[in-house]
């Protein structure tokens, strides 16, 4: 009887977890030379920073994005698409820099970490969640630059709109602008 109760128990909260599983669906593409911002228009290479790509279905290339910012606007959005396959942004944990993250430091949006409310600021000088596959990657990148560890559906909505206008990067911040 204990044992009746405890599997019912057992599948009647099994549900109650808020984060989706990782994308069944295709792999992260790696950005090219010709790949261009959804909003911006703008080339990747030309925005330091965390990316982002939205897999829609049916169509054979992804929505790429110069920020994660971006990319989670993108999401929430009711006049963009809602048959997304996948979502992947930069895994800022794997990568060795800043200004183009490495190739293959990828990570499905929906379970990733993000830091927002830190000193790091995206490539158009934007407050940028930033993000990362491992949880302890996220809070020594908060410890470092500020900022408090979140996922993906608790990202503010004025957060991601608030406007570059926001207090700029400290000197030596991620994103920083050079003097």
């Amino acid at each position: 009887m204990a044992l009746a109760v405890a599997g019912i128990l057992a599948a009647g909260t099994a549900g109650c977890d808020r984060r989706p599983a990782a994308a069944s669906g295709p792999p992260p593409a790696e950005v090219a030379a010709e790949s261009t911002g959804y909003y911006c228009g703008m080339r990747l290479a030309e925005h330091e920073g965390p990316k982002g790509q939205v897999h829609v279905a049916g169509r054979a290339e992804p929505v790429w994005f110069s920020s994660v910012r971006d990319t989670i606007v993108f999401l929430r959005s009711p006049e963009e698409p809602r048959d997304i396959a996948a979502v992947y942004v930069n895994d800022m944990g794997r990568s060795a820099q800043w200004e183009q993250p490495d190739p293959g430091a990828w990570v499905d949006a929906r379970i990733a970490w993000f830091v927002i409310d830190s000193r790091a600021r995206g490539g158009m000088g934007a407050p940028e969640p930033v993000p990362f596959s491992q949880q302890a990657a996220a809070e020594a990148f908060r410890t470092a630059n500020g900022g408090r560890v979140v996922r993906l559906d608790d990202i503010p909505q004025a957060y991601l709109l608030g406007g570059a206008e926001q207090s700029p990067a400290p000197p030596g911040a991620p994103g920083a602008r050079q003097p």
